[in-house]
């Protein structure tokens, strides 16, 4: 369909039609909604900004769940890897999504958020949408999810204590239930603990917030853990850590521990800790090439899932046998 027709059926003059496509900031609001409305019931799609290559990063607007440090370095490594390339980035709240409908941009990309907006993108933008961190709820053909393999991710924290000698593991997921990534990690793990004989009862696995760690920590250390596993949110390694302390437990005498990399903190943590970390150069890097190839037209892949890594430090290494930890615990917690 061309633009004249749209224009004909709008009841305005092709001139107007191409002002609403290009965003020209003289056109009424009531008049750009109407022509937009019209090209969606036509199934009309301009592509938009392809020559500028205005990228938009959709971010969450408050803490719905604990992403702030997640958000920073994708942030990171994404803005390096869109420059590289010669976008230029605008962010936008969530809760802003409303200014789609009236900037020029030719991909966008959320990070760690959906909105119901997305179910139904390609009937809004003939522009690529990359989920990076979330798996498209919708059908839409120009919506691609670039997420890192969370399953592997906890297979490997809790392999690594297991490598370690720790025969009790128990473990705490940053988050809320029900929301975000939380359930996804706590199965994981559980399943990881199971495959490899170890203790794997529901109250090892836990889900919580920062403020409900020292408490939490201290019902796992009465349950005889001797390996603690902190993944999710940036600084759920330094507030374990500082909760052992409380408890008079050495690291990784007493409690090996392995948390979630947070960039410039864990490794100056005492001692430095072993992390589990998301590749986010090569997340940025996917993301990119999905954009590129969504920009030039070309089919993108619904998903691309990458591995996380694993940074060994010094707050877990292997025991010497025989050498198990004390298994003295407050009475004040219960299992």
């Amino acid at each position: 369909m061309r633009i004249q027709e749209i224009a004909e059926k709008a009841g305005v003059s092709t001139a107007t039609v191409s002002r609403v496509f290009s965003h020209h900031p003289n056109i009424r609001k009531e008049v750009r909604e109407h022509v937009f409305a019209v090209a969606r019931e036509c199934g009309y799609h301009p592509r938009l900004s392809t020559k500028q290559r205005n990228v938009v990063v959709i971010t969450p607007y408050k803490l719905v769940y604990p992403v702030q440090a997640y958000v920073e370095m994708v942030m990171t490594e994404l803005t390096r890897e869109l420059s590289m390339r010669g976008c230029r980035i605008e962010i936008l709240p969530h809760d802003n999504l409303e200014r789609l409908e009236s900037i020029q941009f030719c991909g966008a990309v959320s990070i760690g958020f959906e909105a119901p907006l997305f179910e139904s993108w390609d009937e809004r933008f003939a522009v690529p949408l990359i989920l990076i961190d979330r798996k498209p709820s919708g059908r839409s053909t120009g919506v691609c999810c670039v997420r890192s393999d969370e399953t592997q991710a906890m297979d490997l924290g809790i392999g690594h204590l297991a490598d370690c000698g720790c025969r009790r593991i128990g473990a705490i997921v940053h988050g809320v239930e029900n929301c975000g990534n939380a359930a996804l990690r706590r199965d994981g793990i559980r399943r990881a603990l199971t495959v490899r004989d170890l203790p794997s009862e529901e109250f090892l696995v836990r889900i919580a917030l920062p403020e409900e760690f020292i408490e939490e920590i201290g019902k796992l250390l009465h349950a005889g853990i001797d390996g603690l596993f902190c993944c999710g949110g940036g600084n759920a390694g330094g507030i374990a850590a500082y909760a052992l302390s409380l408890y008079g437990k050495r690291i990784p005498e007493d409690v090996a521990l392995v948390s979630s990399e947070r960039a410039q903190i864990s490794r100056y943590c005492i001692p430095p800790q072993t992390t589990i970390s998301q590749d986010y150069s090569a997340l940025a890097s996917a993301v990119a090439d999905a954009l590129d190839a969504g920009i030039r037209g070309r089919k993108i892949p619904a998903e691309i899932v990458l591995p996380y890594k694993l940074i060994p430090r010094e707050s877990s290494r292997k025991r010497l046998p025989g050498a198990a930890p004390e298994k003295k615990f407050p009475s004040s917690f219960g299992a």
